[in-house]
């Protein structure tokens, strides 16, 4: 019991959000880590690593009350792409500093968590030959920044044959260590950095010394699994122990890979991430992929947010920057990583489905949900027993029902198949089969009244979930049959489930929480039991009697989504070397597919229709974001004028421009809806006033001589207008503007969902929009 204990207690921390931590209100003597942000590195002024050290040493010097050096409460310093460090302070020389005329903001280091094959042939449904063929010849130079656990190099998934020389271009690192050496990178896997465990040390005096250590290796998984989707190569008759088997693939198996390893399972350090987006940045990458963000309820405003002051900067200098949405769905208001220079991805199932079936012994079955390895006799029956008839001395039935630690009585369900009941949120899936499986049952049916859509992957021990109509009817077996007894048959794939794609239950929601004037998510991907690389896992129970460690895996979650996004921007930019990023990211969002495989729209996971605060401008078509026709260019001074717009200070604005820049006089939220982004998103439309104008500016990347007709899909009572609702393009024109009018006297009230589409005959260019109307 007591080694269950340590087991429950590892998995209830793993199985909770490594929260957004912060100190301590009240003033704290001790230091902590805090990261200070000094706004942006401009072309000219950019400082080499022992001038960057040196002023922050000074500063820190103009501060501080403490007499030894300050060169050991340094921990990172930030000089590329913009200027600042992270150090040992106390609150007090926290605030301090938060006061100095050069410092933007000054926050403790948080502590953000990771958001954990057939899904790009998926993707590929529907896009013509023409546009596929196009995958076949494509610079082969496009380099994605993986921002997560690190990497394990010897997956056949990061082979580099075929692969040609590593790019000119790169300046990156293949840093060594005991474990790690530089012929582990290759022309496939080009840069490996990582950035050690900092510990605090005391020599008796008060004062703090660090030290480091660490591997660019790959200790968890999520790294790994996260490389390959958004660039592996390719790997055939990948699968995980049989299942899902097929060839895995990143979206374009020629990108070349970076990592840089931030995280460990105790999660990612905010100053770790920002000094990898600043060596990523450096190194030469085009695109930065980050699984990672901070929990929903305790998120930061922009200033205050590692991420997204990293990807602002990475943005200025051409760099785009993805980002999962979070996995705190379904409630609304929940997506993370909002910011505008942010490409946001929320998550989808596939037409793929992982079922185990349950075999009663009056033999009927039942179809049930898992990821499960069991070696069960499939001509056998075992005992069948409600947990709640299990139930140990003293505990309450729900408590038994729920199968809770020490609610069982073990001598009731050894040998025995256990039906627990998922009622109690403080009892996880994992909790539940530890706590059955430690009483020497032989298998278990999850009873769930809330369906997710995601397998849950019990190892070599026999579990299955089945949905409360398929559990009322085990249960009336039970109480009827003198002797029920059942078999939980092993895992199937199951392929061509409809309809698909979903938008999967754990995918957070918007609007975001920051400002409701940019539509967030942006983008939807694949993100429900995906197959990707591995570290090889030898755990207890993990790994099948006589069968090797797989080097494949299956995961879910919006951490999953985003390298399908960066996969597809990656599979644009090898088409389109010369795009910036909010080109790319407008490619992908105009062209999305908004329907599922039944040609019906797409739907959430209770089978309701899905709206733009789940699917954002809906499921990635990258073959067809090859072509747009028209792009909506979403520039530097943009993403400014929105910080002025939410309230900033002209000081911290300009501070964070690469050029002269001064905020609008008329400085309001509302304006924020006319940044020139490639959705629409009105928080307040008075129903009793005038009709509320947004602007917005296309530019042209098909044929020349074009024209474009407006079409709008607007729900019943919203009128929406454009204005001009044609427009040309000729040699010289290659921008056009044009006005969208929202008028909701006789809307109903609350959010109203719609698209606006520019056609030419050939391109498709679809705006969704979301207005409140209040």
């Amino acid at each position: 019991m007591a080694s269950l204990l340590l087991l429950l207690e590892s998995f209830i921390f793993l199985s909770l959000p490594w929260l957004f931590i912060s100190s301590a209100t009240s003033s704290n003597p001790i230091p902590q880590p805090y990261v200070v942000y000094m706004g942006s590195s401009s072309n000219g002024d950019r400082e080499d690593v022992e001038a960057a050290e040196l002023s922050h040493l000074q500063l820190l010097s103009s501060i501080s009350s403490r007499q030894e050096s300050q060169q050991m409460s340094l921990l990172h310093h930030y000089f590329h792409a913009f200027r600042g460090f992270s150090a040992m302070l106390t609150e007090s020389e926290a605030s301090r500093l938060s006061g100095h005329d050069k410092v933007l903001s000054v926050f403790p280091d948080p502590v953000l968590q990771l958001h954990t094959t057939r899904s790009w042939d998926f993707l590929e449904v529907g896009s013509s030959e023409q546009a596929r063929s196009q995958y076949h010849h494509p610079s082969n130079d496009v380099i994605i920044g993986i921002i997560d656990t690190g990497i394990w190099p010897e997956s056949p998934s990061f082979s580099d044959e075929g692969v040609d020389e590593v790019p000119q271009r790169w300046k990156g690192t293949c840093m060594e260590a005991s474990d790690f050496k530089k012929s582990n990178c290759n022309r496939k896997l080009i840069g490996a950095r990582y950035y050690g465990i900092q510990s605090s040390i005391s020599n008796g005096t008060g004062a703090e010394s660090t030290k480091a250590s660490g591997s660019p290796r790959d200790s968890v998984g999520h790294g790994t699994h996260t490389a390959s989707t958004a660039g592996g190569s390719l790997v055939a008759n990948a699968s995980y122990y049989g299942l899902a088997k097929g060839t895995a693939r990143g979206g374009l198996p020629s990108t070349r890979i970076a990592s840089y390893k931030a995280c460990t399972e105790e999660g990612c350090s905010g100053s770790v991430i920002l000094k990898a987006m600043d060596d990523a940045i450096k190194d030469g990458v085009d695109i930065i992929s980050i699984s990672i963000g901070s929990s929903s309820i305790f998120q930061a405003d922009y200033l205050h947010d590692p991420i997204a002051i990293g990807a602002f900067h990475a943005e200025q200098m051409g760099v785009l920057v993805v980002c999962s949405g979070g996995n705190d769905g379904p409630d609304s208001y929940t997506v993370v990583n909002t910011a505008p220079w942010i490409f946001t991805a929320a998550a989808s199932s596939i037409d793929r489905d992982l079922q185990s079936a349950v075999v009663l012994g009056n033999g009927r079955t039942f179809k049930g949900s898992a990821i499960n390895l069991s070696n069960l006799t499939r001509s056998k029956k075992y005992p069948l027993v409600s947990a709640k008839n299990a139930a140990a001395n003293f505990t309450p039935a729900d408590e038994a029902r729920n199968c809770l630690p020490g609610s069982i009585d073990r001598t009731k369900v050894a040998g025995k198949i256990v039906i627990c009941i998922d009622t109690d949120p403080m009892g996880s899936t994992r909790i539940k089969t530890l706590v059955v499986e430690d009483a020497k049952a032989k298998g278990m049916i999850l009873i769930s009244e809330n369906q997710n859509g995601v397998p849950f992957d019990s190892g070599v021990f026999p579990f299955t979930q089945v949905d409360h109509v398929a559990g009322y009817k085990i249960l009336k077996y039970i109480s009827s049959a003198k002797y029920p007894t059942a078999n939980i048959l092993e895992t199937t794939t199951v392929s061509d489930q409809r309809p698909a794609p979903t938008v999967a239950s754990f995918s957070s929601r918007g609007p975001g929480d920051l400002t409701e004037n940019i539509l967030k998510p942006d983008i939807m991907a694949p993100g429900v039991a995906i197959l990707a690389a591995d570290i090889p896992k030898n755990d207890p129970g993990s790994v099948p009697f006589g069968k090797k460690p797989s080097k494949f895996s299956i995961k879910s979650g919006t951490s999953m989504a985003c390298p399908h996004v960066t996969g597809a921007a990656a599979i644009i930019k090898s088409v389109h070397r010369g795009w910036s990023s909010s080109m790319i990211k407008s490619a992908l969002m105009t062209t999305a597919t908004f329907v599922n495989n039944e040609g019906k729209p797409l739907k959430n996971s209770s089978r309701s229709l899905a709206s733009p605060h789940e699917t954002g401008a809906g499921e990635i078509s990258p073959y067809r974001a090859l072509h747009p026709g028209l792009v909506f260019e979403t520039t530097t001074k943009d993403y400014l004028m929105f910080l002025c717009y939410i309230g900033y200070s002209q000081k911290n604005v300009s501070s964070m421009a690469s050029f002269k820049f001064r905020c609008p006089e008329n400085s309001v939220g509302e304006l924020i809806s006319d940044v020139n982004y490639p959705s629409i998103s009105i928080s307040n439309l008075n129903r009793h006033g005038s009709a509320r104008v947004v602007a917005r500016t296309v530019t042209n990347v098909g044929p020349v001589n074009s024209t474009y007709v407006a079409s709008v899909d607007s729900p019943m009572g919203l009128t929406v207008k454009v204005n001009p609702s044609k427009i040309d393009f000729r040699q010289n024109a290659r921008r056009v503007s044009y006005n969208v009018s929202f008028d909701g006297k006789e809307a109903p009230g609350g959010y109203n969902f719609g698209s606006l589409t520019w056609s030419d005959g050939r391109h498709s260019v679809r705006t969704v929009f979301a207005v409140n109307v209040k």
